[in-house]
C-alpha cells in the first residue's frame, strides 16, 4: 500500500523560499512516476513537477521553471520541492503523487494519472 506524507508547507512573503518534503512509503521512484501537484481555492489541481525515474524523465511547470527544483534522498527515501522567489500566486496547497501505473509517464503533469495522494501542506505567500 502506497502512503505518502507531506510537511514543509508555511507562510512566507514574496521572494521568500520554502521547502517541502513528501515521505512515501510502499514506493520508490523506480515504482512508477512521482508528482508535486498545487490546488488553490476555486482552482483545478495543477501539475508542478512529475518525474518518471526509470528514463530520466521530468518535467515542470512553465509557472514554476527557475524557481523550484526537485531533490531527493535515496538514503532515507525521501522526496524535497525546494521553492525559491515565492509568489502570491503560488499560494495553494501542495500534494505529492504517486502512480504505479506508467501510463503517466507520457504526461506527467497530469494529476488524473496519479491514484496516490498525501494529505496536502498549505503554502501561502503574502505581497
Amino acid at each position: 500500500q502506497v502512503q505518502l506524507a507531506e510537511s514543509g508547507g508555511g507562510s512566507v512573503a514574496t521572494g521568500g523560499s520554502l521547502r517541502l518534503s513528501c515521505a512515501p512509503s510502499g514506493f520508490t521512484l523506480l515504482s512508477g512516476c512521482m508528482g508535486w501537484f498545487r490546488q488553490a481555492p476555486g482552482k483545478e489541481r495543477e501539475g508542478v513537477f512529475g518525474v518518471f525515474a526509470r528514463s530520466g524523465s521530468e518535467e515542470y511547470a512553465d509557472t514554476v521553471k527557475g524557481r523550484f527544483t526537485f531533490s531527493q534522498d535515496n538514503t532515507e527515501n525521501r522526496w524535497y520541492l525546494q521553492m525559491n522567489n515565492l509568489k502570491p500566486e503560488d499560494t495553494a496547497m501542495y500534494f505529492c503523487a504517486a502512480a504505479t501505473s506508467w501510463s503517466c509517464r507520457h504526461d506527467l503533469l497530469n494529476a488524473n494519472l496519479y491514484a496516490n495522494w498525501g494529505q496536502g501542506t498549505q503554502v501561502t505567500v503574502s505581497s
